[in-house]
């Protein structure tokens, strides 16, 4: 096979949970396990940072992964789903994996394949721990797929553990309360390895104390607070005080969303953790890498504002407390008038978000070609009941044309609730 077969055979052949949803989600790590073991372990030969979290979880992963990059380690970088090319679940200092090992990996384990029946998250999970374990990173950066305690990465031993936050998103799997959804989450705590807390509160944190009694458990708000920030066009000015030494320090971002205030937090708890294990990040390297995350590691789809005039944005908020993130961007956002291009998939809360989203803004209801996707007549209808207004499309693109069409110079085109409808996006659309 080359690599457009093998990529073709592996997104046919597996189930995948971001084209069908929970029918492809396995629910122990029994074929992780035995994958692996097939491999011989490649994930013990290599240090890790395991990240988990319901928002938040894909950002810090990156910033992470750009400072120790920065700092002089060989840096592995894992997350899900991609947006464009497979390739970007496994990178190494922010470039993607060699097309000859994905065809070599897949042909080598296409006997076990065929044996085990994985899932399509399980193989891209082996898959990465032997492509880094190959290229002898330093330390790679796990981001979780979905939960903690029974996703396919959580057979690592890191050097540090992370949960950004807790919110409800993936209920039908993992619980419908706070409670549930953080012991999930909590899964990837392990005795003896410290574990970074995002964000708390009161619901959440006995579940925290409890998974982390064997532990040490550092909760980044009680090391570190905003003070004051400030919108910079294509980057964002953050002022920090770290508590014990009520210190302010200034830090600049590629990544302009307002949520990534607390994904800061987050991150720099982490390093200062990871400084105090040894390794060698000063913060002349965290500021360095901070204002390059994008370049470093090929984030996007955070608040990435991809043209002017009107302004067009696109973001992976897809579940309450994403579109909540959204709406207080929007507050802080000028524009004259708002167009909204939004899907969504059938398994998140469709009215409890759609509750939430501005009724002043016009409305272009459309899907991502997946088997997951809520259809946009019903997603209309939907958000008819609750006096949102606009129309449907079939595809995205179509939708940004009229969107465009409609908008004026000074108006806002938010492109929003699905990380899949953003990898459909026709940014080629933006260069006339």
């Amino acid at each position: 096979m080359n690599y457009p077969e093998t990529v073709e055979y592996l997104f046919n052949k597996l189930p995948m949970f971001s084209r069908i949803g929970a029918a492809a989600y396995k629910n122990d790590l029994t074929n992780t396990i035995l994958l692996c073991e097939a491999l011989g372990n490649p994930q013990n030969k290599f240090k890790t940072i395991h990240i988990a979290g319901t928002n938040g979880k894909g950002s810090t992963s990156h910033m992470l992964a750009a400072i120790l990059q920065t700092a002089g380690y060989k840096t592995g970088l894992y997350t899900s789903p991609h947006l464009h090319d497979f390739r970007e679940r496994i990178k190494i200092n922010g470039e993607l994996c060699n097309k000859d090992f994905v065809v070599d990996f897949t042909e080598k384990n296409q006997p076990q394949i065929e044996k085990l029946e994985p899932s399509f998250f399980e193989i891209t999970v082996a898959m990465a721990f032997d492509y880094f374990a190959l290229q002898e990173v330093d330390i790679a950066v796990i981001e979780v797929g979905l939960g903690g305690r029974l996703d396919s990465t959580n057979i690592i031993s890191p050097e540090l553990s992370v949960i950004t936050n807790i919110g409800f998103d993936h209920m039908n799997l993992l619980g419908n309360t706070l409670e549930l959804i953080a012991a999930e989450k909590a899964g990837i705590i392990k005795p003896h390895i410290p574990v970074i807390i995002g964000e708390v509160i009161a619901e959440t944190k006995p579940i925290f104390e409890k998974a982390a009694a064997n532990t040490t458990i550092i909760y980044a708000q009680e090391k570190r607070y905003i003070n004051d920030w400030l919108n910079e066009g294509s980057n964002l000015q953050i002022t920090v005080v770290e508590k014990e030494k009520n210190e302010y320090e200034k830090y600049l971002l590629d990544l302009t969303g307002l949520y990534q205030t607390k994904n800061l937090i987050t991150v720099l708890a982490s390093c200062a953790e990871l400084k105090r294990l040894g390794w060698n990040i000063s913060q002349t390297i965290i500021h360095t890498a901070l204002q390059q995350v994008k370049k470093l590691t090929g984030l996007h789809g955070r608040w990435e504002i991809i043209h002017r005039h009107p302004t067009v944005v696109m973001d992976v908020g897809h579940n309450v407390d994403g579109i909540k993130a959204i709406n207080e961007q929007l507050e802080l956002t000028n524009y004259r008038h708002l167009h909204i291009v939004m899907g969504m998939v059938k398994d998140k809360e469709i009215d409890a978000i759609l509750k939430l989203l501005p009724t002043h803004a016009n409305y272009y209801f459309t899907k991502a070609q997946i088997p997951r996707a809520l259809d946009e007549i019903s997603l209309l209808a939907s958000a008819m009941e609750l006096g949102l207004k606009g129309q449907s499309f079939v595809e995205v693109n179509e939708a940004i044309k009229v969107a465009m069409d409609n908008a004026k110079i000074d108006d806002l085109i938010l492109i929003c609730g699905s990380v899949f409808l953003i990898a459909e996006v026709n940014t080629a659309l933006f260069h006339n």
